[in-house]
Order: structure tokens, then C-alpha cells, then sequence
């Protein structure tokens, strides 16, 4: 039976936020219930249970999704709208509740964290067409891909990222885990040999600490790596960290959250549709905050391939600029 056009699917991570998911639903569902927004919630219960949940889904004829987790649900979500062969991708509006931990996608689009701000955007139902990354990437020796909605990190940063996966697993809740993750392996973590090419030509070929590639702004709990991101231009941001004394960092540490990243000499920033990622000996990558293979990595992009809901002052700053009309 086809679902009501006018109905919101609900796709709730109940361990999103060290538990947030599940705690907070009662009262982000009253803000829905209060904002007359008819939803069907139904809980995750499994890795990937939200790519199956979004399949299922459209499928059965809803084309609106609300997303109440973090980076890696909404990560999740994304791909279940591609793997999907109903519609295209954009006839689909998702929205997102933030209650994880990072809650970085959120920032570029001006969404408050307050549950009710949130619901607010929903039920005001601004849209935007944003780009989506594809991610190829090496995997139990096969070669794999991901879409990716946010950012992606290659060497240091994914290195933390497994690290934080390894503890949350263990049970280490703490709201301070990333950083303390990001401290403990800085001093441990040893630069590699990596070979880049965006759009095929090679912009760097020496030692490297980390990078970050992607549509959006903010990864790591509310850096921006990505500044001058803009996510519906068709064009991937990369930036590019070289080995960094941790006290030349400590001192221009600001910089990683007012966007003045570049202001650091050992920053670099390219941006082009296709890059290329090859190191010796490999390093690992995660995907919007989701630890996954290794390299060779090779990045491209699909232009304005999922409609999302927006903030109305982002909506309004996009019209402002000049910006392609948002999808309204």
C-alpha cells in the first residue's frame, strides 16, 4: 500500500549520541506531533539497518524522511536513497534531527541543534539541492564505493576515527572521547608517502598527516577543514595537512574552528570533480565520520543529487549571493 504523499518516514538511530536517539525521541516527537507533522517512526537496530529502512521506504511510496541520529545515520540514509530504484534520488526530501555526537553536516545548512529549531526548519520546508560525493575505496581486497553527503577524511583523521569506533564499541561514552583521541594519537601517528591528483593533475607528492575531502564545511565536532566549501557547486574541497609540530597547531588551534584554516602554512587547499588518493603504504579512509577502507582512493561528484531541508536564513543567504535558486 502506497504511504500517505503528505507523511514523514522516521528513521531514529536509538544509540546516536552516546543513547540520545532513543532518550530524546519522546520529546522530539512532541515537537513533531505539536508542528503537525504526520510521521511513521521506526527504530534502527543494526549497522546499516537505516540504508535497508530507506529502501523499504520509498519503496512503499513515502518521499520524505526525517533522520533522527548523527552524521552516520544521515551517511547511511544517503546511500539507501542510491541503492533504491524507484525514483530518482532528489524526488526524495530528507531532513535531519541532529542528536550524535559530531552533528557536523548539520552546521553548513544553518540547523540548530535545539530539537524544536529543528522541527521549526521541517515544518517551514525550505529545500536545497546539494551535491553528493561517490568514494571508491579498497576493501578486503576488492574495490568498493560510497556516496557521501558530508566530508571524508584520509590518514590521520580516519586513523582517529577507527580509534573512536574502537572505544565506543568498548563501551567509552564520554563526550570528550574525540578529543582525547585526537590528542593521544597525534604524538603516535607517523606521516605517510601519498601521491594526489585532483582532476589529473598532481598537486602533491610528499610526506602527508592527513586530508580532508568534501562537499560540506565541518567534520571532527565542528572543525572546519573544508571552509570555503560550497555544496552545490560541483566541486569537491580538499585539503591538504603536512606533518605539523603539535605546538605550531597549539597556538593556531582557533583556526581549525573559525575558518581560517589556510592561515596554517602546513594547510593546503586544492578543489576540482575528480580526485585521486594513492599512498605507500596505504592509509586508511572513513566516509562521514564512518571508518572503511583503504587507498588508492578516488573521489567524484554528482551535482545537486539529493534534496535536504534547510534553515530558512541559509535558504535566504543562497538567494542572497546569487546561488543557484534553491529547490523551494
Amino acid at each position: 500500500m502506497a504511504a500517505d504523499s503528505g507523511k514523514w518516514f522516521v528513521i531514529v538511530n536509538p544509540v546516536a549520541g552516546s543513547g540520545r536517539g532513543l532518550d530524546h525521541f519522546p520529546q522530539i516527537s512532541k515537537h513533531l506531533r505539536d508542528a503537525h507533522i504526520l510521521c511513521e517512526p521506526v527504530f534502527t537496530e543494526h549497522k546499516f539497518h537505516a540504508t535497508e529502512l530507506t529502501v523499504t521506504a520509498v519503496r512503499e511510496g513515502y518521499r520524505r524522511i526525517i533522520v533522527v541520529g548523527g552524521d552516520g545515520t544521515l551517511h547511511e540514509v544517503v546511500n539507501g536513497l542510491f541503492i533504491q530504484q524507484e525514483v530518482c534520488p532528489d524526488e526524495v526530501l530528507v531532513a535531519v534531527v541532529a542528536v550524535g555526537t559530531g552533528n557536523d553536516w548539520v552546521r553548513t545548512f544553518g540547523i540548530s541543534n535545539r530539537y524544536q529549531d529543528a522541527v521549526k526548519a521541517i515544518s517551514e520546508g525550505y529545500s536545497f539541492l546539494q551535491d553528493v560525493g561517490v568514494v571508491s575505496y579498497e576493501e578486503a581486497h576488492y574495490r568498493q564505493s560510497r556516496y557521501m553527503a558530508n566530508v571524508a577524511g584520509a590518514g590521520f583523521d580516519a586513523h582517529v576515527v577507527r580509534k573512536l569506533s574502537h572505544l565506543q564499541k568498548k563501551g567509552h561514552r564520554s563526550r570528550w572521547r574525540y578529543t582525547w583521541c585526537l590528542v593521544k594519537n597525534f604524538f603516535r601517528y607517523k606521516s605517510t608517502g601519498v601521491k594526489v591528483w585532483v582532476d589529473d593533475r598532481l598537486v602533491y607528492n610528499n610526506l602527508l598527516l592527513s586530508a580532508a575531502i568534501g562537499i560540506c564545511k565541518f567534520n571532527g565536532g565542528g572543525i572546519q577543514q573544508l571552509p570555503a566549501a560550497v555544496a552545490d557547486d560541483g566541486m569537491l574541497d580538499l585539503s591538504l595537512i603536512r606533518p605539523v609540530h603539535f605546538w605550531h597547531l597549539l597556538f593556531r588551534f582557533h583556526y581549525l574552528f573559525n575558518g581560517g584554516i589556510y592561515r596554517i602554512r602546513h594547510i593546503l587547499q586544492e578543489r576540482g570533480s575528480r580526485i585521486r588518493i594513492e599512498s605507500s603504504p596505504e592509509v586508511s579512509v572513513e566516509i562521514d565520520g564512518e571508518p572503511l577502507g583503504h587507498t588508492p582512493l578516488e573521489f567524484s561528484i554528482l551535482h545537486r543529487a539529493i534534496r535536504i531541508v534547510v534553515a530558512r536564513d541559509f535558504y535566504q543567504r543562497c538567494a542572497a549571493v546569487g546561488a543557484e535558486t534553491p529547490a523551494g
